[in-house]
């Protein structure tokens, strides 16, 4: 008999938390129990999660002190996060986190399960969640790099507003009314933003940074060549990235992207006809609810020697979130049964 998991999700009540319960509902975990955790705030809330109404708990300094959770899925933002994962570990839970926290900790591993699962068995007790932005990108570089090698990368995003949490999803319904901004330092109804999160010194942003630097630790390339632009548009739900890799090794087209079909989590879409009016390709519509990341407009860039374009579009709060936080947990769950090495 399959051994059954004590979970908890911790900041259930937010807009990944939510997406982490029905994202547990669809992929059925083998769990034993559920425990749903918050703020003050939130506390003595019901939810309705796996058949049941459940009362969210107050976390705090004590909610692991039984010993008995298993799995804490940690969607509660970074300060929460650097505050009480550490807990829950020290109590005997895997963390897998959700937020900025502990992703470029060197003895944190950071996970894409379709790109570098064995990393998951090399945990302390932690293990990260990479950004959105960062997720979808790796799935669509992953096999290029296994196969040609990659010399550098140009990252180009356009960011639906749900990344920056029920603010910004509401900073776009209520613009559209004409209301000004909460979330956002300008409007973002009908507008673009080139700015996601706070500008570091050398003018990146927070976003670009970490977009270049878990790329390397993913990949495990630290000397990766990367740049990066990441924009705000007025979309709900679904990023889109412009992807443009220069490879180490020459390619024919045909065989590119054929090793895109093929590999794990994606799906190409990608048909285009000279003069045609409508192409077929991803976008944030069409892969909106989905778990898959998607990629298009796969064409060579001949202005650099094997060079390669990509358009790479993906739920960003299921892929990009929740679902790549469940699949981390899988992935450990198999390990934990010996079904893989």
């Amino acid at each position: 008999m399959m051994k059954e998991y004590n979970i908890a999700v911790v900041g259930a009540t937010g807009m990944v938390g939510r997406k982490f319960l029905q994202v547990l509902e669809e992929r059925k975990l083998p769990a034993a129990s559920y425990r749903l955790l918050a703020s003050r705030r939130s506390a003595g809330r019901e939810v309705e999660f796996m058949g049941r109404t459940y009362e969210i708990e107050e976390l705090n300094e004590h909610s692991f002190d039984d010993g008995r959770t298993d799995i804490a899925l940690f969607s509660a933002g970074a300060g929460v996060s650097s505050r009480f994962a550490p807990i829950a570990a020290e109590n005997g839970a895997l963390v897998i986190d959700n937020s900025s926290a502990w992703r470029m900790h060197e003895d944190v591993p950071l996970v894409v399960p379709e790109v570098n699962p064995q990393d998951i068995a090399e945990h302390k007790g932690i293990i990260a969640n990479p950004n959105c932005s960062t997720i979808q990108a790796v799935v669509a570089l992953k096999p290029l790099h296994d196969r040609y090698g990659i010399e550098r990368v140009v990252y180009s995003t356009y960011q639906a507003v749900s990344g920056a949490g029920m603010g910004g999803y509401r900073d776009l319904e209520n613009g559209i009314s004409g209301d000004p901004p909460e979330k956002f330092p300008y409007p973002i109804f009908g507008n673009i933003l080139p700015q996601i999160d706070v500008f570091d010194e050398d003018g990146y942003t927070k976003e670009e940074l970490k977009m270049i630097n878990e790329t390397r630790k993913i990949l495990g390339d630290p000397g990766m060549r990367i740049t990066a632009t990441t924009a705000r548009v007025p979309v709900y739900y679904g990023h889109s990235e412009s992807v443009n890799a220069e490879l180490k090794k020459p390619f024919e087209l045909d065989e590119l992207v054929q090793l895109l079909r093929s590999a794990p989590g994606l799906v190409v879409q990608d048909e285009t006809e000279s003069g045609s009016a409508a192409g077929t390709y991803p976008m944030p519509l069409t892969a909106a609810g989905r778990d898959e990341v998607f990629v298009g407009r796969i064409r060579r860039d001949r202005s650099v020697p094997n060079g390669v374009n990509l358009w790479v579009v993906a739920d960003n709060i299921r892929k990009g979130a929740a679902t790549n936080a469940v699949q981390i947990a899988e992935e450990w769950i198999k390990m934990q049964s010996g079904d893989r090495a």
